[in-house]
C-alpha cells in the first residue's frame, strides 16, 4: 500500500512538473528571446520549482555541496537522471550543454537551449561538435559561461560501470579551461526512467578543480577517480554499495 501511494504521488509529481515547463517558458518567452538573461532566468526559475516541489510531493530532499564555479569552466559530471541537470544548472551562473541537434526544432525548448548557449550535436558526430566549439573559442563566439559535459556520454544507472570518453579530455585541452569534476547520488532517488522517485537526500557535489594544461590520459585518470569515488561515497551515504552492485553486473 505504501508503495502504492507513493507511485501515485510520483505520478502527480511528474505530470506538474513537466507540465509547468509550458506556462514558465510561455511568460519568460518575450524576454528570452530578446535576451540570453531571459532564458537564463526561466531556466532557473523551473528548476526552483522542480526542487521545492519534490521535498514535499514525493519527499526528496535536494542537497548542493562543494564549490560551484562562477566563471568560465569546463563541468565534467557524473549523470544518473534528469535531477542532477537540474541541480547542476541551479547552481551555476549560465550554464550550457552539449545537446542533440532534433531538440532544436523542439518548440519553446529548441528556442531556450540555443538562446542559453547550448551546442547542437548531430548523432554520432561529436568530434566535428568538439573542433566547432574549439573553434568559436578561438573567434570569440561561444557564449560565456559553464559548459556542462557527461564524460560517459550518457546516464549511467547506480552501480553500474561505464567508461569515460576521450572526447571530454579533447575539449579539456582545447578549451585550457579549469574543469570542475561533479559526483552524484540523485539516480537512487530520481531514476533514468520509470514513474516511482524514491525519498531520501539527493546530493551533487562539486569537486576541487583540475586546472588545465595536463596530458589527456593523466587527467582522464585523474577525472574518473575523482567523480567515481566521490560518487560512490555520496551513495554509500545512502545506504547503496556502488562496488557490490557493480560486482553483481559482471
Amino acid at each position: 500500500m505504501r508503495y502504492a501511494v507513493q507511485w501515485f504521488r510520483s505520478l502527480i509529481y511528474v505530470v506538474q512538473v513537466y507540465g509547468m515547463m509550458l506556462p514558465i517558458g510561455v511568460v519568460f518567452l518575450p524576454w528570452a528571446l530578446l535576451d540570453r538573461r531571459g532564458a537564463i532566468a526561466a531556466c532557473k526559475t523551473w528548476s526552483r520549482w522542480a526542487v521545492w516541489s519534490a521535498r514535499w510531493m514525493v519527499g526528496i530532499r535536494c542537497e548542493v555541496r562543494g564549490t560551484p564555479p562562477q566563471g568560465e569552466a569546463m563541468i565534467a559530471a557524473k549523470h544518473q537522471s534528469f535531477l542532477d541537470i537540474i541541480l547542476i544548472f541551479k547552481s551555476i551562473p549560465a550554464g550550457k550543454f552539449i545537446m542533440k541537434r532534433e531538440l532544436m526544432y523542439a518548440p519553446i525548448i529548441g528556442q531556450y537551449a540555443l538562446k542559453l548557449g547550448c551546442v547542437p550535436v548531430d548523432r554520432g558526430k561529436r568530434s566535428q561538435a568538439i573542433k566547432k566549439m574549439v573553434k568559436d573559442v578561438e573567434r570569440g563566439r561561444l557564449a560565456a559561461g559553464q559548459l556542462i559535459i557527461y564524460p560517459q556520454g550518457t546516464r549511467i544507472a547506480p552501480g553500474v560501470r561505464a567508461p569515460y570518453k576521450v572526447g571530454t579530455a579533447i575539449l579539456y585541452q582545447e578549451l585550457g579551461q579549469p574543469c570542475v569534476p561533479v559526483a552524484t547520488n540523485v539516480g537512487l532517488f530520481w531514476p533514468k526512467k520509470g514513474i516511482y522517485r524514491t525519498p531520501g537526500t539527493a546530493v551533487v557535489e562539486f569537486l576541487p578543480p583540475i586546472q588545465p594544461g595536463k596530458p589527456r590520459e593523466i587527467f582522464l585518470a585523474e577525472l574518473e577517480e575523482a567523480v567515481e569515488t566521490a560518487s560512490d561515497r555520496l551513495m554509500a551515504e545512502a545506504g547503496f554499495d556502488a562496488r557490490e552492485a557493480a560486482e553483481r553486473e559482471t
